[in-house]
């Protein structure tokens, strides 16, 4: 990947006039949002790789302090490994292949397993061994958040007694995880997601290590979500109602980096209200489909060698992606200038969370140019 250092977004217009999509870094933001978790949280917090694993977003999040991670496949431990030798991973995928997990023990040492089913337990005790702390993960209510992740992952109350007491049985630490759902509004969510954890713990009676309280803090595409500041309270708020002494873990994704980059696309063509732009659902903008959700966005125009705000009033525009595909439209419409052109740039912003890292290559189109943005503000 080509990577550059800019002032600001117009610089970058104004320097490479791009007829591709770029995807722009703004360290200091993502620099700003660690340290605010890393401040507030009550706890070890653990950055979720998967959220985005592009390698200047690792470094500007390790440079704030983050030493922990929260790792799905052995190719992200490797990534973190040989980025920060120092760092920990945590295995906390509830499915692990057999090959992954002799990775995990033999090359990193990894000492965390997450599981949610008897047969992985089974599986991870055969691979690795038993002197590993092994981390139930428990289902948790649907809620109001965007991704029920608790639809595919997550021990009953009942299972998760019985996972616990046989992993202590064999000899392995214990401790509990859940995940209330990605990009999750709802603040008692994590209130309620914790007293079931701690009625699951007094039931198997046995030494918990720590309670893994997940991910899920949202930002704002459009509708107001509540400060971060704001999660953090309730948790505390929580902990202390519940009487827990016991330490607690976070898996912050979207929360440390949704702020932290932009994507800047180019109108290619426009037809009346349709424009036609060189990134989309099968690139770095794929979130926008799946949520839906609504970033905010702006368009931008370089005139005499300045980049400059595209002026006029606003009207709806359906944007489609460049590949041949008619299924690559976003679902919802963008207010933009009515001025707006061929040639024009519009910048994708607050899109730090699953966007470089889920775009494919689909008809030969992928995002290969990163660049870094200096300062604390994403301006003009």
């Amino acid at each position: 990947m080509k990577e550059t250092r800019f002032r600001s977004v117009a610089e970058v217009i104004e320097r490479l006039n791009p007829s591709y999509p770029v995807f722009m870094v703004f360290p200091e933001i993502l620099k700003d949002r660690a340290r605010a978790f890393l401040e507030g949280f009550p706890g070890t917090v653990l950055y979720a790789v998967k959220c985005n694993p592009e390698p200047h977003v690792l470094r500007a999040l390790y440079q704030a302090g983050i030493r922990h991670f929260d790792t799905a496949s052995l190719p992200e431990i490797a990534k973190i490994s040989e980025l920060f030798p120092d760092a920990h991973c945590y295995f906390n995928h509830p499915v692990k292949s057999r090959g992954a997990l002799d990775g995990a023990r033999d090359v990193y040492g990894l000492g965390h397993y997450v599981v949610d089913h008897m047969d992985e337990l089974n599986k991870v005790h055969d691979v690795v061994g038993t002197d590993i702390t092994i981390e139930v993960r428990i289902a948790t209510p649907k809620g109001a958040a965007v991704y029920n992740l608790s639809s595919k992952f997550g021990a009953s109350p009942d299972d998760a007694v019985a996972l616990l007491q046989e992993a202590n049985r064999r000899g392995s630490r214990t401790a509990i995880a859940f995940h209330v759902g990605s990009q999750c509004p709802d603040l008692e969510a994590y209130r309620v997601a914790m007293a079931e954890a701690v009625a699951i713990a007094q039931r198997a009676n046995v030494p918990i290590e720590y309670l893994d309280i997940g991910g899920g803090y949202p930002a704002e595409y459009g509708d107001p979500v509540p400060p971060i500041g704001a999660f953090f309270s309730v948790i505390k708020s929580a902990r202390d109602e519940l009487k827990l002494d016991m330490p607690l873990y976070a898996e912050p994704g979207r929360a440390l980096v949704a702020d932290g980059c932009s994507v800047l696309a180019q109108v290619q063509l426009r037809k009346g209200r349709d424009l036609y732009i060189n990134d989309g659902i099968y690139g770095c903008l794929a979130e926008i489909q799946l949520g839906p959700l609504k970033p905010p966005i702006r368009a931008l125009r370089r005139s005499e060698g300045k980049c400059v705000r595209v002026a006029g009033e606003e009207k709806s525009f359906r944007i489609f992606g460049p590949t041949c595909d008619s299924l690559d439209v976003f679902r919802v419409e963008f207010e933009l200038p009515e001025e707006i052109a061929e040639g024009d740039w519009i910048e994708f912003r607050r899109m730090g969370a699953y966007s470089i890292g889920m775009q494919t290559a689909f008809n030969g189109f992928y995002t290969d140019t990163v660049v870094l943005i200096d300062g604390h503000q994403n301006s003009p």
